[in-house]
């Protein structure tokens, strides 16, 4: 009787060994069920992966990434790391970086910028977008831009912007300008 109590020890421990990242699964994806920190359709990057969630199981977490490809992440990965869930408030806040060259009038930039974004029906007014100098570059001085929008439209928004702002300053005289290297040469 004492071989046999410990084979069946032996063997349970060998299934539990086995296992182990099973139950590990099940038990981090009943949290993620109970819990829910994230729900199906949701935009988020877990674990360093980017995507929608298109399920969750008591084993695994499926997402759909940007490029519509599965990506399934165990849920004891998805439980025990970060997750960005960029779903889950309303608006979501945009921000660009638009540089102007220093003999520019900062005040009619600024007055460009802000102009052509908050003319696009998808700026929120409130809060009150922030349009400041907040560089002294090497070859520009530097705008910070921040609005809020829908979370729905952020990326689509923030693209169109960065366009229709450089077009407004280029019809508006406001030279843009590109990084420039001089060399000088020491005559030996």
């Amino acid at each position: 009787t004492t071989s046999f109590v410990a084979l069946i020890g032996a063997a349970g421990l060998a299934i539990g060994l086995a296992l182990q990242g099973t139950l590990s699964n099940v038990a981090a994806g009943v949290m993620i069920i109970f819990f829910r920190p994230i729900k199906l359709g949701d935009f988020v990057v877990i674990n360093g992966q980017m995507g929608t969630v298109k399920d969750i199981t008591l084993n695994f977490t499926e997402l759909a990434s940007t490029g519509n490809h599965q990506v399934i992440i165990p849920n004891a990965q998805v439980w025990g790391h970060t997750i960005e869930n960029y779903s889950i408030y309303p608006t979501r806040r945009a921000e660009w970086t638009f540089g102007v060259s220093y003999g520019s009038n900062l005040a009619l930039a600024e007055k460009t910028i802000r102009d052509t974004i908050m003319a696009d029906p998808r700026a929120h007014k409130d809060p009150e977008p922030f349009i400041q100098v907040n560089n002294l570059g090497a070859s520009s001085v530097d705008f910070l831009v921040r609005v809020w929008c829908d979370s729905g439209d952020y990326f689509q928004y923030q693209a169109d912007m960065k366009r229709k702002v450089k077009e407004a300053l280029d019809t508006g005289g406001i030279d843009i300008p590109f990084p420039t290297r001089t060399i000088v040469q020491a005559d030996a």
